[in-house]
């Protein structure tokens, strides 16, 4: 991997890292506790990584993410990834990743049916789980089996995934978006 770095910028879900070479985004963190503890995470994967002033195409790079943050449409696929040495599996399973549009969901079992073998599903979640560039590569757009919505490995858990999917207008079959109980609540009051 080449020389490595990293800046800080601020989205509607928080303050975020990322994490940047000469080949392409090799990290995103979602917001933690604080800047130091993203900076800690960061430190332990790239520990020579160090802070700098994006490039401009990082920079536009986090101008998409911020924009898809808040609401906009925005399509991350264009975004160079640098995945360093990650298994030729897990890079199958991001460009799948990378195929759903916001707003969208496939399951795990879909995504393992397309590289060939539905018995894969639990391979594809550990490999999501892996995932360095969340957001660019959206996981959270991949669902459990009946489309649940299964685990999130991001700081908030599933919560940060609902956010994410309720930010991109994604319909779950098991869990009301935020503002879809509100004719029920105002019907109440």
């Amino acid at each position: 991997m080449s020389e490595l770095q990293f800046a800080f910028f601020d989205t509607a879900i928080g303050r975020c890292g990322i994490v940047w070479s000469a080949r392409g985004i090799a990290a995103v963190r979602f917001p933690e506790r604080g800047d130091d503890a993203v900076r800690n995470r960061i430190a332990r994967r790239f520990p020579d990584a160090r802070e700098a002033a994006p490039p401009e195409k990082t920079q536009r790079a986090i101008d998409d993410i911020v924009a898809l943050l808040n609401g906009e449409a925005r399509d991350l696929r264009d975004i160079e990834i640098d995945l360093g040495d990650a298994p030729d599996f897990n890079r199958r399973v991001y460009d799948i990743a990378r195929s759903i549009g916001p707003g969208e969901t496939l399951t795990y079992g879909e995504v393992a049916e397309r590289l060939g073998d539905r018995n894969l599903a639990r391979d594809v979640a550990q490999a999501l789980g892996q995932n360095p560039v969340p957001i660019i590569v959206p996981c959270h757009r991949v669902m459990a089996a009946g489309r649940k919505t299964g685990g999130f490995s991001a700081p908030g858990g599933v919560a940060t995934k609902l956010k994410l999917l309720s930010i991109e207008g994604a319909k779950l079959e098991d869990t009301p978006m935020l503002f879809d109980r509100l004719p029920l609540l105002v019907k109440r009051i």
